[in-house]
């Protein structure tokens, strides 16, 4: 845990052993917050919502107002007013959408993709997670066009375990949220169609940045090259990140 937020809990559980002095040292205060718990425990026993409703509003109100009638309280809330706007903020003016470290779609997804001797392909049928970890490439098998869709994570494809066939090949991704990465190896022919609401495109050292928009890239010598990979994907927000290996 950060120093800054061990300091700041540090000082909140002293302020709360200060607010528990306060409490005892005043009669009425500790009593309107007895008779305010009170009142909303037996609000659980009524079977009624109007009632119950009724009792949770009271009590709450009155346990809020004994608190609130202490110096400890406000301290506290002082505390935090200042950790947040000062350090605290400092975490959450780093958020972005598409880089926000422990966001959800920021889990990592590594498909590693490999070769094998021909296996029958009609009716083959496989289910994808929308969600979490996926590894397609767990035992080996013969390269075939990859086609999913994610709704979060991030998800990696290494082109470079397998030998793509002449002419062209494809990868299809379509995502909710979080970045993708393809690796491919040189002297394939790459074109790129992507389409996100919010995010960017690095592709051949061009950083492309997408606001609801699409683009179509080629890589070099993109016709002189008999094997040709098409990658298609879109994303609602994330980052398309096509690197040579």
């Amino acid at each position: 845990m950060n120093k800054n937020w061990k300091l700041f809990f540090l000082i909140e559980a002293l302020l709360s052993l200060w607010l528990i002095y306060e409490l005892f040292n005043n009669v009425f205060t500790l009593g309107v917050l007895v008779a305010g718990s009170l009142i909303v425990i037996r609000s659980k026993s009524f079977k009624a919502t109007s009632k119950k409703h009724m009792y949770w509003l009271v009590g709450g109100l009155l346990v809020l107002f004994s608190l609130l009638s202490t110096t400890a309280v406000w301290m506290m809330l002082i505390c935090a007013i200042l950790f947040f706007a000062t350090i605290g903020g400092k975490l959450f003016s780093k958020f972005d959408p598409l880089h926000f470290e422990n966001a959800p779609w920021q889990e990592k997804e590594i498909i590693v993709v490999e070769t094998t001797t021909n296996l029958p392909k009609n009716g083959k049928r496989f289910k994808r997670t929308w969600l979490g970890n996926e590894r397609i490439g767990n035992t080996i098998y013969e390269w075939d066009d990859i086609n999913f869709i994610v709704f979060m994570g991030d998800t990696i494809v290494d082109i470079g375990n397998t030998l793509l066939p002449k002419n062209e090949s494809y990868v299809v991704i379509r995502k909710g949220f979080g970045k993708t990465r393809i690796l491919v190896p040189a002297g394939i022919g790459i074109m790129v169609e992507h389409s996100a609401f919010k995010g960017k495109v690095n592709f051949e050292d061009e950083i492309y940045v997408l606001n609801n928009e699409s683009v179509k890239l080629y890589s070099k010598n993109f016709d002189e090259n008999t094997r040709k990979l098409k990658l298609i994907t879109n994303v609602l927000i994330g980052d398309l990140e096509v690197i040579s290996i």
